[in-house]
């Protein structure tokens, strides 16, 4: 440890440690904008300037490691107005559009402007550049300040490595790898460059306009669904504490928006353990190759499908649950739709996900109701309707989701965290395969976090043993292909999730500027877990009834055409 004071104030640090890691401890809070700990540390937003004893020039305080004796000072009128001047010349090369951008509330670099009470920016760059509009992931050049937190988390946290730096000093900016279109640069859509970018240079394809059309089509009926990590995070976005944010004021928020039907993916996240469930118990006894992936997360299916093509044929059949919720109510609820005199039933997804804007655009995940779902939107799309429509969330009256697809258990609502779909699945796999009720810390799978490359366990239930795996993130997730591939590990099923601690991270759930907030989205979901009183899927009386009216069995015909894909058909 060496010691140093800070703004006159003794303390401690780690040898090897920041002046930013040492101001954070004494609860000095020093502005940055480019700095991501352990994995960007360039300081190259020049806002973190300090001044240190007996130095010169003021130094950054996110890559200036702490030494003896070392006197800092953050709060001199000297390093205010170096820091002031510094936020002026990042305006100077970032259009502004504020009212308009997707991240006015949400931009680091529009909240330092404000609190160093800098002007307007009067750059008049043009807007985006070239770019493909059509494709899930937006970039606008014009708003980049060149921090290279994208470059760094793509190519260190999620191996993508899409984005890369060009050109120097004056003159750098960020393009995509190669100078390749987005669309063909292996670009998982996970979204997590979004989440981590400081302004609105990135962000994802707005479908708000596609979804209000919708609903004010007359001979239109509005469906919508919402997946397991929303409940955990939609409050964020319209100022709602945690216990506020409950599922039953999401559901009644949703009908606010003027939406015919509202649906819990949930339910769907119920039916896909019981699809995926019972391919893995035929799978197990097979002598087909291992591991069985789960196939639930699109950006994990796109990562394999551009990077690791080869083992796609590994993944389960299975449909997502939000495509699988897109067919059954597009082959249960047409009558109801044109007893009412409507004409066609739009389908919309709010997930935590960009990815799922791909996904639902898949051709080849449709049935003979047409394609499965018609629009998806984030979790801050939304929010941003919310406030659009100035619904007040907090004087809510709590409602139940619509039936019969509303039900769920506490199964499928842990569904949006890391090792929360294996540790579903085992549930029911266990319960089949004994007879008897499985046990919960038996099935457990909450040691998977983000921070370590995988989790693994073995599991035994009636004289079988299954090896099981959970990773989280696709730079883990590519440790984990490595290691199986290599022979150094093999496992029966592999659980992976594109977003780091899985849908709770995910990109398209409410930004935080340089707070990662899955642990306590995870946390949520947990208790409602623990609290429901169904907490396996196979207990779901509505997915029991389903099942004897329409679908027959599991892995059934009319399953197969509703609820399974082939993703090596799947057009990228």
């Amino acid at each position: 440890m060496v010691k140093l004071s800070i703004d006159g104030r003794e303390t401690s640090a780690s040898e090897g440690s920041t002046i930013l890691d040492a101001a954070a401890g004494l609860g000095i809070k020093i502005p940055t904008l480019c700095a991501l700990k352990d994995l960007n540390i360039i300081g190259s937003c020049r806002v973190c300037l300090v001044q240190v004893e007996g130095e010169e020039a003021p130094c950054a305080a996110c890559n200036t490691p702490v030494r003896e004796g070392m006197e800092v000072r953050t709060d001199t009128p000297q390093v205010v107005a170096m820091r002031r001047a510094n936020v002026e010349a990042l305006l100077d090369s970032h259009r502004s559009e504020c009212t308009s951008c997707a991240r006015v509330d949400t931009c680091a670099l529009r909240k330092l402007a404000a609190d160093f009470a800098v002007g307007e920016s009067t750059c008049d760059m043009p807007a985006k550049g070239a770019w493909n509009e059509d494709f899930p992931l937006i970039r606008d050049s014009s708003k980049c300040i060149k921090c290279m937190r994208c470059v760094a988390f793509c190519k260190k946290v999620q191996h993508c490595a899409v984005w890369e730096p060009s050109g120097s000093g004056t003159g750098a900016s960020v393009a995509v790898k190669d100078g390749l279109d987005i669309s063909e640069a292996g670009c998982a859509l996970c979204g997590q460059c979004i989440t981590h970018c400081p302004t609105g240079a990135l962000t994802a394809r707005s479908d708000i306009d596609k979804v209000l059309d919708a609903l004010l089509d007359p001979e239109v009926m509005t469906v919508v669904q919402v997946a397991p990590a929303v409940r955990a995070a939609w409050g964020e976005g319209v100022k709602l504490s945690r216990e506020q944010a409950t599922p039953g004021r999401m559901a009644s928020a949703l009908r606010a928006l003027g939406f015919d039907r509202v649906f819990d993916t949930d339910f769907a996240a119920d039916l896909t353990i019981m699809e995926e469930g019972s391919e893995f118990l035929e799978f197990v006894k097979s002598d087909k190759p291992r591991p069985m992936f789960t196939s639930c997360c699109p950006g994990w299916v796109r990562f394999a499908k551009l990077h690791h093509p080869e083992i796609v044929p590994q993944l389960s059949s299975a449909k997502s649950p939000h495509q699988m919720m897109g067919a059954l109510v597009k082959n249960t609820l047409r009558e109801a739709a044109e007893a009412g005199g409507k004409k066609r039933i739009f389908c919309v997804s709010v997930m935590p996900c960009v990815a799922k804007k791909y996904e639902c655009d898949v051709p080849e995940l449709s049935t003979e109701g047409g394609r499965d779902v018609d629009a998806v939107l984030t979790v801050r799309e939304f929010d941003r309707m919310l406030r659009m429509f100035s619904v007040d969330c907090a004087a809510l009256e709590e409602t139940d989701f619509d039936s019969p697809l509303g039900l769920s258990t506490g199964a499928a609502t842990i569904f949006g965290r890391t090792g929360g779909v294996m540790e579903a699945a085992l549930r029911t796999a266990v319960s089949i395969l004994e007879g008897a009720p499985a046990s919960f810390e038996a099935c457990d799978c909450t040691a998977a976090t983000p921070e370590h490359p995988w989790m693994e366990k073995e599991l035994s239930a009636a004289g079988l043993t299954v090896r099981i795996a959970v990773a989280s993130g696709l730079g883990n997730t590519e440790k984990l292909l490595n290691a199986l591939e290599s022979g150094e590990v093999a496992y029966d099923f592999v659980e992976i999730m594109a977003c780091p601690g899985g849908c709770v991270g995910g990109g398209g759930q409410p930004i935080r500027f340089n707070r990662e907030l899955a642990k306590e989205r995870t946390a949520v979901l947990d208790k409602l877990d623990a609290e429901d009183s169904l907490r396996m899927s196979h207990d779901n009386p509505d997915i029991q009834k389903l099942y004897k009216t329409c679908l027959e069995k599991p892995l059934s015909h009319v399953a197969h055409e509703w609820l399974h894909t082939n993703q090596e058909e799947w057009t990228i």
